[in-house]
């Protein structure tokens, strides 16, 4: 039987239910959750997905996240899982945000359409989802996220970058083929790096120049934070996932010497197997699905998500899906105008069959004063 543990607040006595916005907290089989129903409540849901975090999500903070108010404006209720895992738990973000789902359907009625969202490893969350579930969706709106298979996400961003990363600069961060269980990025770890980085200016150079990156600070923040994800598949899957025994390196100003003296790794195949599983999109769609991203990102670059267009097209569905972009730079630059065009754009897809247009989002001008 599900253990179900919730704490409902209701903001304000109200006549029915719904009459006034609520709140609700609870928890379902060890992960926390939250469901925000706005006033207006339209009958809609959206799940959304967080990104990766290597600490526990909460939901203390009195209102949602701004990025996600579009959603509550234009009538939708909101439910968000922190998952009973940390790090890149794939496969228990899914059944976590699964079993809220079905919990919100006992709780508060079958919703008249739903969709899946999320930004970051919840972008990525968001075609997983809707490709196993999509009975259970009306559409996607995948933020932010690496939109191709994990395998390729954290061996070509993560793991190749801090290979070459310890080719310049041997021994400032921990074996990349077993790191250890106590590793942690953080803040201090990421200040230290850069200013090793910025102590070697042409070595920095070839680094940022292989993983096409702007920035020292980028670099640091990339070769940490990817370091925590390599621990956290590596210790899910029993070993190394990764090999880079025939890969050839290029983009430095001396590839010749990167690829002679860079370390060669072999991958453990059950971890690989596991990274495979965990997961592997299909490009099987059958709902709409629409994709936002900046047009630079130092954590997950352009050229990925473009590898789900090509699934969808292999797959024939290439018709469901729709990549637009922002003209900004950051990880998750994408502001909640943004998310309010193009949830609207997906939602008139859904109902009128009217398919969103790819490209550049365009937000209509805002009046001056």
């Amino acid at each position: 039987m599900i253990f179900i543990r919730v704490l409902l607040a209701l903001a304000g006595a109200a006549a029915t239910l719904f009459a006034a916005a609520s709140l609700e907290r609870g928890e379902i089989n060890g992960a926390s959750f939250r469901i925000d129903v706005p006033e207006s409540w339209n009958g809609g849901l959206v799940m959304f997905c967080h990104g990766y975090s290597a600490t526990p999500v909460t939901y203390a903070a009195p209102k949602v996240y701004k990025l996600l108010e579009p959603f509550l404006d234009q009538g939708y209720a909101i439910a968000q899982s922190a998952y009973a895992a940390t790090g890149w738990a794939i496969a228990d973000a899914m059944r976590d945000t699964e079993a809220l789902r079905q919990y919100f359907v006992r709780k508060y009625g079958a919703p008249k359409e739903t969709y899946i969202s999320g930004g970051s490893m919840g972008g990525f969350l968001t075609i997983a989802i809707i490709e196993k579930y999509p009975t259970a969706y009306q559409g996607g709106l995948a933020l932010c996220g690496p939109l191709a298979p994990a395998s390729v996400f954290i061996e070509r961003r993560g793991f190749d970058l801090r290979v070459v990363f310890d080719s310049y600069f041997p021994g400032a961060l921990p074996p990349i083929d077993k790191v250890p269980a106590d590793y942690s990025s953080g803040p201090e770890q990421i200040k230290k790096l850069t200013a090793l980085l910025d102590g070697k200016p042409q070595e920095a150079a070839n680094v940022r120049r292989f993983g096409a990156l702007r920035l020292n600070a980028e670099v640091a923040w990339a070769v940490s934070l990817f370091t925590n994800i390599v621990k956290d598949v590596q210790q899910r899957g029993g070993g190394n996932p990764f090999d880079n025994t025939n890969t050839i390196y290029e983009g430095t100003d001396d590839d010749y010497a990167l690829n002679d003296r860079v370390k060669r790794y072999m991958a453990d195949a059950h971890a690989a197997e596991y990274l495979r599983a965990n997961y592997t999109p299909t490009g099987r769609l059958l709902k709409p699905l629409v994709a936002i991203h900046t047009t630079y990102d130092p954590l997950v670059p352009p050229w990925l998500t473009n590898a789900y267009s090509a699934a969808t097209g292999q797959a024939g569905a290439s018709g469901l899906f729709v990549q637009q972009y922002v003209k900004r730079t950051g990880h998750c630059a994408i502001s909640p105008d943004d998310v309010a065009s193009s949830f609207a754009q997906l939602r008139k897809w859904v109902n009128e069959g009217v398919k969103a247009p790819a490209g550049a989002i365009l937000l209509p001008q805002k009046e001056k004063n």
